[in-house]
């Protein structure tokens, strides 16, 4: 049977119907042919309008044979000296454990939408939780975003694809009666943490930024301190000290009288400590180290936090939500969002909002009565 062609302009593709009723459409770059095969012509079509598309914007015929898995490594290669150690690890986890093996010998510009979701709804069938398969397309769409800007791709199919929205836990933190529940039972078992419960508290601090502060980071005068660093698990054990998660989280912060005062006493703690410990301490400066200098465990710290909490008779929460209970106890009593903002570290007020402004009480009653005395005349005010 002959093929049934339909011809069109140069340097614009043509398009025919195969034997076995499957149509093909070919395009031209750089002296070398192009081939695409459909189940109709208007695919066929739109195959070759959005190549063409594809060559007016820089594509040639090298970078229409990159496969996933060879555009991976190289992306891998040259974001490496632009991301910490940890997202770089993380990067390549998701890529050798999901992205290579659905897509391995896909040609990158033939990556389809549908193909994108069918791998998040795979995954999400079998088990795989909501985050993870959030990650895995946070790393797939930041990926093909750099290819769609050296021009291999047309448009980045990983932004049609729809990744799951993980649904939000609730929120977990202490209020005011609990919070002093906690500490006075803390201090009743005389407990080795309590300075550091006590700062998560008042400062809302993350824990890996409160294991990682050194007795430098303290203007004891101006009653100030400095975060600038985070204590993070290093992958085979033991831990290492990096910059903060984000440039806003490299903040300096107020400490209040009594904080100070804390601080002062568990100082003089640790002198004793290390004076027991003689040559097994490891001076590093650290605030909250264990009884031999070095960082302490989270899981330590965690174990004995739980402890308290039942012996005090309250509500299981997570150390993590120390830090909820810090911006709660702030945003109850009024503080402004852009405060609470700064000092948990925030790079935007608006994630403040978005995370706690379900915490913020309501206020529509009294700004009522302030606008309608605003705006009412002197004379008719009753």
């Amino acid at each position: 049977m002959a093929k049934k062609k339909l011809k069109r302009a140069n340097n614009e593709g043509s398009v025919f119907q195969r034997p076995n009723k499957s149509w093909r459409g070919q395009v031209t770059i750089e002296g070398q042919r192009l081939s695409f095969t459909g189940k109709t012509q208007n695919e066929c079509k739109e195959w070759i309008r959005k190549t063409l598309n594809q060559i007016d914007v820089g594509m040639n015929f090298q970078s229409t044979k990159i496969e996933i898995n060879e555009f991976m490594a190289e992306w891998l290669a040259s974001v490496e000296s632009n991301v910490r150690p940890t997202t770089l690890a993380q990067y390549q986890q998701i890529t050798r454990d999901y992205i290579i093996p659905a897509f391995d010998k896909i040609k990158i510009r033939d990556l389809r939408p549908d193909q994108i979701q069918k791998l998040y709804n795979l995954k999400l069938q079998k088990g795989l939780g909501e985050r993870s398969v959030k990650t895995i397309h946070a790393v797939l769409h930041t990926a093909l975003n750099h290819a769609l800007k050296l021009g291999i791709i047309e448009r980045n199919p990983a932004s049609v694809a729809k990744p799951p929205r993980p649904n939000q836990k609730e929120m977990k933190f202490y209020d005011e009666t609990q919070v002093q529940k906690f500490l006075i039972t803390a201090k009743e078992l005389n407990e080795r943490y309590l300075t550091l419960y006590n700062l998560a508290i008042t400062t809302g601090m993350r824990q890996g930024e409160l294991l990682a502060l050194k007795w430098d980071d303290i203007d004891w005068q101006r009653r100030t301190l400095k975060i600038q660093r985070q204590l993070k698990r290093k992958k085979g054990g033991g831990f290492r000290f990096s910059p903060p998660k984000s440039k806003a989280g490299k903040r300096t912060i107020n400490l209040g009288q009594n904080t100070i005062r804390i601080l002062r006493d568990h100082q003089n703690m640790l002198v004793a400590e290390k004076y027991e410990a003689g040559e097994k301490w490891d001076n590093q400066g650290l605030i909250f180290p264990n009884t031999l200098g070095k960082p302490s465990q989270p899981t330590k710290i965690l174990k004995r936090f739980n402890n308290i909490s039942e012996l005090a008779g309250l509500p299981k929460i997570r150390f993590h939500d120390l830090r909820h209970t810090a911006a709660a106890l702030m945003l109850n009593n009024n503080v402004p969002v852009i405060v609470v903002s700064q000092r948990l570290g925030h790079s935007q007020p608006s994630i403040t909002l978005d995370v706690y402004g379900h915490l913020i009480p309501s206020m529509q009653k009294q700004v009522a009565d302030l606008m309608d005395q605003i705006t009412t005349p002197i004379e008719i005010q009753i």
